[in-house]
């Protein structure tokens, strides 16, 4: 019978990840393709021009890092997640080195929600937490607008009740 409350206990203490919305894979899927796209056509132009178009065939790589840049972008984006506790923030993020962040309510100083204006066009913000050490800085990029405001004020009303930054 205690085996099945530790696993019930364990099971609540697992932290409930919440992904990246979509909408920051197709912005950066995009920016991959205009500028290697231009790249490819630029490249092109030129080897043609000065070296012929034997060599002008050796613009179509910048393609092949395209594709390649493609399934990286996408496996980046399924690797950022986050999640709220009761006392901290998870944010844990990288495929090949894994960085998992964990900051603690009562650390935060300062809760930024900014976005450029290419963010701006896809309808994404990201939030920025700052501590007192530099080091736990962390990001969350590419949110929706509604979330990252309602994550910035939820996180800025716990730091607030933890006393100890905000």
């Amino acid at each position: 019978m205690e085996t099945g409350t530790a696993t019930q206990d364990d099971a609540a203490r697992e932290p409930v990840w919440t992904g990246l919305p979509p909408g920051l894979l197709k912005m950066r899927r995009l920016l991959l393709v205009v500028w290697l796209g231009l790249l490819t056509v630029v490249l092109g132009v030129l080897l043609n021009l000065f070296a012929g178009p034997a060599w002008a065939a050796f613009a179509l790589l910048p393609l092949a890092l395209i594709a390649w840049g493609w399934v990286l972008l996408g496996r980046n984006w399924r690797s950022w997640r986050y999640a709220e506790r009761a006392d901290d923030l998870l944010i844990s993020r990288g495929v090949l080195w894994h960085h998992e962040t964990i900051v603690p309510y009562g650390r935060m100083q300062l809760v930024e929600v900014t976005s450029g204006p290419v963010e701006r066009h896809f309808g994404l913000a990201s939030v920025q937490l700052h501590t007192a050490a530099a080091a736990t800085d962390a990001t969350i990029p590419g949110l929706v607008p509604a979330e990252a405001e309602r994550l910035r004020d939820r996180l800025t009303e716990l730091g607030e009740a933890r006393s100890a930054g905000l």
